[in-house]
Order: structure tokens, then sequence, then C-alpha cells
């Protein structure tokens, strides 16, 4: 009920993120929505997550990976191996969109968002890219994700983003 933390003994949970509440936009206008991503295996969160996906219509695939120890994965991952055949192919996905914010998270899901936005293009599916910039995932790898993300915009039928993220992501004055 907006109160402090620390004054609260009841607490609501919500799984959501940026790229769910883009699908929510499309499920609730009776489109069919499908979030690529990794579950923790057998973790309670992974779950609620998955409870929370289908509820608001939005059909879910990836590998569950195992836990990783006490300390090890808490929750599901946005990035994986997908069946781009199938997804795009047979199945004719009509827009993939991809948040900059996993396009930076590290040089393997840059390169993961760079092969699917390529797929996408090739079977006819629309990009939508979202800049989405964060400072600290660019720190150190300012020339690496520049060059990815001026490919990945190339590849964009929709580019999403607001003056500094056109700035920082592209180079626009």
């Amino acid at each position: 009920d907006r109160m402090a933390v620390h004054n609260s003994d009841l607490f609501r949970l919500q799984a959501t993120s940026a790229e769910t509440n883009v699908l929510n936009v499309a499920s609730s206008l009776g489109m069919g929505c499908l979030a690529m991503t990794k579950f923790v295996k057998g973790s309670p969160v992974a779950e609620f997550i998955k409870q929370q996906l289908r509820a608001r219509n939005i059909r879910f695939e990836g590998v569950e990976v195992e836990q990783g120890g006490p300390w090890g994965f808490r929750h599901q991952f946005n990035i994986d191996d997908f069946d781009v055949e199938r997804i795009f192919g047979h199945e004719g996905v009509g827009i993939l969109h991809i948040s900059g914010l996993i396009a930076a998270m590290s040089p393997e899901t840059t390169q993961c968002c760079l092969a699917l936005a390529e797929a996408a293009k090739r079977y006819g599916t629309l990009v939508s890219f979202d800049l989405n910039y964060r400072a600290t995932f660019w720190e150190g790898r300012e020339a690496e994700l520049s060059a990815a993300f001026h490919a990945l915009a190339s590849c964009a039928d929709i580019l999403v983003g607001n003056e500094e993220d056109f700035q920082l992501c592209l180079g626009f004055k």
C-alpha cells in the first residue's frame, strides 16, 4: 500500500520485465505472443514467472538450467538457443522484439540478439529494437556495442529510444 519497505509486513510479488510488458500489450489485443527465455529447473521463482506469463496469455519456451548451487542462478534468463526455423519459418512469428538491455548484457547475449534479428529478417519477420541504453552495460565495450547496435538498428523495422538512447547507442548528435 505504498509504504516504505521497513514499515510493512505484507508484500505483493509480480513477475514482469520490459520485454514481457511489450508482449503484454500485444497479448491484451488478442495477438499470440512468445517469450523466448531460459528458466532455473525446479525454482519456485521460475514457476511463479511461468504462471504469471500464462495468466497474461504469453507463451514461453527455453531450456531449463540447473540451479548451480545455493548461490547459483536464481531466476530466468532472457537468452538461449532457439529453433529459429520452427519459430520464424513454420510458426510464422510476425514480429521479434529485442531489448538493448539484453543485447548489451554480455558478448554472448549480443551475438544471440544479432543472430535472432538476422534470422527474423531472413524469414520476413518484422524486428522491433528498443535501444534501452544503460551506461554500466556499455562500460569497456563501447566500440563492440556501438557496432552491434548499428547492425541491430539496420535490421529493425521499428526502432525505439529516447534522445539519449539515439545519441549514446548510435552516435546521433
